[in-house]
């Protein structure tokens, strides 16, 4: 292939498609008309003699030869941008997309008042929010595929930085009308309910049954469920669910739940930001940390 005549405008049309699934909207974020943005897919395909993508029912499917392609160009296109940063990054002028990483917690407690800073700060800045529970997320770290992952993680090594964001701790959550919620409750008659484990929260609730074994009871897991279905299930039963505080503020907004404190003590839960060090100096990637940091001390 000749690269002297090759035109990478192609490739950003390409990781537009792969992303998008769509030449209609992949056309609409890069300002390019349809019959446009499918001349170009055209052009694309010719140089690399594959179809790259087949149009079906649901989308643009990508190809084996296409899925082959993304990651590298991907990782490419981004390390092009990087390097083409101007040295100081004017946010209200900025048109372009950081990928972060967020557990559970951080998507209730964090997503809507991050989105709504950047938009007031930078309208042109895309955001891409990816449950981290179904990521490798040191290695997207590494490959540069992710910006920033938000969690609560454990040992990391020397290459990323990392700060923290926000300290909780768990509490009990319940129907406002449960009986269980009149009083202070006791560690008896919190074992003595019936207690809903949230499945996609990802949380360690360990310290329940060990904090109850030492007092001689136990619990019975009744149910587990996610996230979404917790509110309106603890609403309209008698269960019980050990969640962060803020995770049930949350909750306690959007369903007829209440919280109460546990009768034992609880776990401090630490949420930080984790990045690849290679980023440290970029002005676009302070900036997007430095939001990230302002939204939780605003929590």
């Amino acid at each position: 292939m000749n690269w002297r005549a090759f035109d990478l405008n192609l490739l950003v049309v390409f990781e537009a498609v792969m992303q998008d699934g769509s030449v209609t909207r992949a056309g609409k974020r890069l300002g390019m008309s349809q019959p446009a943005l499918s001349h170009a897919l055209n052009r694309l395909r010719y140089l690399v003699k594959d179809q790259l993508f087949i149009r079906t029912p649901t989308g643009m499917v990508p190809t084996p030869r296409a899925e082959q392609l993304a990651l590298p160009l991907r990782h490419a296109l981004a390390e092009m941008q990087r390097a083409l940063e101007p040295e100081t990054f004017v946010a209200a002028q900025a048109n372009r997309r950081f990928s972060i990483a967020i557990n559970n917690y951080a998507a209730i407690v964090m997503a809507a008042p991050l989105v709504a800073a950047v938009a007031a700060a930078a309208p042109l800045v895309q955001l891409d929010l990816r449950p981290s529970g179904t990521l490798d997320v040191f290695d997207l770290l590494d490959s540069g595929e992710l910006d920033v992952a938000i969690g609560t993680f454990e040992a990391v090594g020397e290459r990323f930085g990392s700060t923290a964001l926000l300290e909780d701790r768990f509490v009990a959550v319940m129907r406002r009308e449960h009986p269980a919620g009149r009083s202070k409750l006791s560690a008896e008659a919190f074992g003595a309910l019936a207690h809903v484990a949230i499945s996609s929260s990802g949380d360690d609730t360990g310290f329940i049954d060990r904090s109850l074994a030492t007092r001689g009871t136990k619990r019975r897991i009744a149910l587990r469920l996610p996230y979404l279905s917790a509110g309106p299930v603890l609403a309209k039963s008698d269960m019980v669910a050990t969640l962060s505080r803020r995770v049930a503020e949350a909750l306690a907004r959007g369903a007829a739940v209440q919280f109460r404190e546990l009768p034992f003590t609880s776990p401090m839960v630490r949420t930080s930001m984790l990045w690849h060090r290679k980023l440290d100096g970029y002005p676009a990637h302070r900036w997007l940390r430095d939001v990230i940091a302002s939204v939780s001390r605003g929590l």
